[in-house]
Order: C-alpha cells, then sequence, then structure tokens
C-alpha cells in the first residue's frame, strides 16, 4: 500500500492511497471539510466525507502526470516502472506542477 498527502493550494486536503488491491481511494481530510471556504480538488470529486474508490488513478491526479517521451524519459532517469502510474505522481508531482495540486508521499 502507497499513500500521498494531496495538498490544493499548500493547505492538505486529503490522502490518497493505492491499495494492495490496486485500487485507488480518496479521502478528504476532515480539518479540510469543516472550513467551509475550501474547494474540492477537482469537480470530479466534490467535498464529501465518504471516501472515493476508483480502480483506476482518478484523472484529477493521472492528469497531472506526463505523456509520450517526457513520460519515457522521467521513468528511465527516475527508475519507476512507465506504466507504475502512481510511483511517477509521487516523485514528479511534489514541486512545480500545473495547477495547485501537489503530493507528499507518507513513508
Amino acid at each position: 500500500m502507497r499513500q500521498c498527502e494531496v495538498y490544493l493550494h499548500n493547505i492538505c486536503a486529503g490522502v490518497l492511497t493505492e491499495e494492495d488491491n490496486r485500487e485507488y481511494v480518496f479521502t478528504y481530510d476532515k480539518s479540510y471539510l469543516s472550513d467551509e471556504g475550501n474547494p474540492p480538488v477537482s469537480l470530479t470529486l466534490p467535498l464529501r466525507e465518504e471516501p472515493y474508490r476508483s480502480p483506476y488513478l482518478f484523472s484529477t491526479f493521472f492528469n497531472m502526470l506526463s505523456e509520450g517521451e517526457n513520460r519515457q524519459i522521467q521513468s528511465q532517469l527516475l527508475r519507476i516502472d512507465a506504466e507504475d502510474d502512481f510511483g511517477i505522481l509521487l516523485a514528479t508531482c511534489q514541486h512545480d506542477t500545473v495547477g495547485a495540486i501537489t503530493v507528499k508521499p507518507i513513508v
């Protein structure tokens, strides 16, 4: 199981988990939900207490990943399988992402 904290505008919005069965779970942080001024991380993941589950990496996070040659170069340089979406997300989306979302691996 691998996990990361998901930040929106440098505020911890929740936790994204890749479970051992390759199911993905996103859960909003309770303190994030308690502030009514906080927006959802995406229109496809509206604010709610119940976790979101998917057999695929949620499009919000998948769309943060490089494609094509850039992805191949990243996977070679980082020594991560090019098909390991979650691994590449953890390795490349901690800083300077396009958009307001960043992730921090939980070790």
